[in-house]
């Protein structure tokens, strides 16, 4: 049987190779440590990309917006926070909109949206963007039958001339299992610094998982295009889904500097993917 590490054995490290050494000898955690430090070590480099591709974002002109969608707790804000941890504010912003006031619900639906598109040179990351009414809002009851059929008539069209206009919008759905979300949901619960996250619509996405899946079958059939299309992301690890996330993001870029990246740069396809009719997602 392993002994346990004692803290005359750390005071005797000096580097992660030591340290994985001593691990492997005394404990029954290596596996789990070589993972994370793996995972922090491909982070880092794939971070250093994103700052290239920040700066040729600028440079260039570019106008990107990034959609992260999905069910509660499949890991939005934490993939978010993993791509702007080392980017430069001045050309990347966050949008996370609050329900809408009462001015915004008599506005044509997408407008409080356009006003946080990206401005030349800029990237944007949406926690939640327009799709809240292709899944949550109709689900919920928080739109009526005909404003969710316009909706899904329109959001095609107002895609296509963003993308015609040279916006460059990469959509990702966050695909969690049922098991994994009730899981995540127990764990806000439990932890105070998270706690804030748990509110009564997260609840209902366990009661209402079906209801949920219906109507993003629908949200893909109807809005799934050549110009937009949905990148499905299985999300169950956390740390493979942030790397492969970021990975998607940079292949889609021929920025200064990518052919000397340090790391690998495409996608894992078993991760990250198209959607398709018959694919088997987690949800």
């Amino acid at each position: 049987m392993k002994k346990g590490l004692t803290a005359e054995d750390f005071e005797k490290i000096e580097t992660n190779k030591e340290l994985l050494t001593l691990i492997e000898n005394k404990s029954v955690l290596f596996n789990k440590v070589n993972k994370t430090l793996s995972y922090t070590k491909e982070l880092k480099l794939l971070q250093i990309e994103l700052v290239k591709l920040q700066r040729w974002i600028s440079k260039e002109n570019k106008r990107v917006a990034v959609i992260f969608e999905g069910r509660d707790a499949a890991g939005k804000g934490g993939n978010i926070r993993r791509f702007m941890e080392h980017l430069n504010p001045r050309s990347s912003r966050l949008v996370a909109l609050n329900k809408p006031t009462e001015v915004e619900k008599g506005q044509w639906y997408f407008q409080r949206y356009i006003k946080e598109l990206p401005n030349p040179g800029e990237i944007v990351f949406f926690d939640r963007s327009w799709y809240n009414r292709a899944v949550v809002e109709p689900v919920m009851g928080f739109c009526t039958e005909e404003q969710y059929k316009e909706f899904l008539v329109q959001v095609p069209e107002f895609e296509h001339m963003m993308y015609e206009d040279g916006l460059i919008i990469i959509k990702f759905w966050l695909s969690i299992s049922k098991d994994e979300q009730l899981r995540r949901f127990e764990a806000r619960k439990e932890n105070p610094l998270k706690r804030w996250k748990f509110s009564p619509v997260d609840k209902q996405g366990q009661i209402l998982w079906d209801k949920y899946t219906h109507y993003k079958a629908e949200m893909f059939s109807k809005t799934h295009t050549s110009y937009s299309p949905w990148m499905m992301v299985k999300t169950n690890d956390k740390k493979v889904a942030r790397l492969e996330a970021i990975r998607h993001v940079i292949s889609q870029f021929d920025y200064d500097g990518k052919r000397d990246a340090k790391t690998a740069i495409t996608p894992d396809p078993n991760v990250v993917m198209r959607y398709y009719r018959s694919n088997n997602n987690l949800d």
